[in-house]
């Protein structure tokens, strides 16, 4: 699978995921599970490959200073998910994310979550285990240690990824410095908080 072949599965999956869905995460990342699961063994251990890319390629100070704002906080392990959500909203939204964050301030699920002071806007935990959960099914076991064992011997036939420039880390607490860097984020979350 090659990064178009990525995008095209997680568009399909985000066409199959119901709209009216009371549970989009979930919808999207059962959707993902079923799109991955009818291809091969092969072909969601690339997918598995190219998503730990993606993800890291978002391990950056500003994408987590977005996530804090949007979540009320956000911990390693929420990190995670919002990338992986991140990823669930296909190529578009990832690349103008990644190329600054602030955009997400024109996101239609960040700015109800703003207006209604939800802090689950695009965390979703579901997405990291999609591959593992499509590998199983293709398998017939349910052993999660099949996939990772299955993905560790084939990730020491690839080659080894730089990590991830994270940025100049700054507090996330420091809302003038918030304000400087994710001006238009910082105005739907920390405006309502400041008054």
């Amino acid at each position: 699978m090659n990064i178009t072949g990525f995008w095209n599965l997680i568009d399909a999956a985000r066409m199959d995921a119901a709209p009216s869905a009371s549970e989009p995460g979930k919808a999207i990342a059962s959707a993902l599970v079923n799109r991955l699961a009818a291809t091969s063994k092969q072909s969601v251990l690339e997918f598995e490959e190219l998503f730990e890319q993606l993800r890291d390629a978002l391990c950056r100070w500003d994408v987590w200073a977005a996530a804090y704002l949007i979540g009320g906080g956000c911990s390693d392990d929420s990190f995670m998910d919002f990338r992986a959500g991140l990823i669930a909203q296909g190529r578009d939204w990832y690349e103008r994310i990644a190329a600054s964050p602030d955009a997400l301030a024109d996101h239609p699920d960040v700015i109800a979550a703003a207006a209604h002071g939800s802090d689950e806007a695009l965390f979703n935990e579901l997405v990291n285990y999609a591959a593992s959960h499509a590998y199983e099914r293709i398998s017939g076991n349910e052993d999660d240690c099949t996939f990772h064992n299955d993905y560790d011997t084939f990730r020491s036939t690839r080659p080894d990824h730089a990590p991830t420039d994270m940025g100049e880390d700054f507090n996330f607490d420091d809302a003038t410095e918030m304000h400087a860097r994710l001006p238009r984020l910082a105005h739907l979350f920390l405006s309502r908080v400041e008054l």
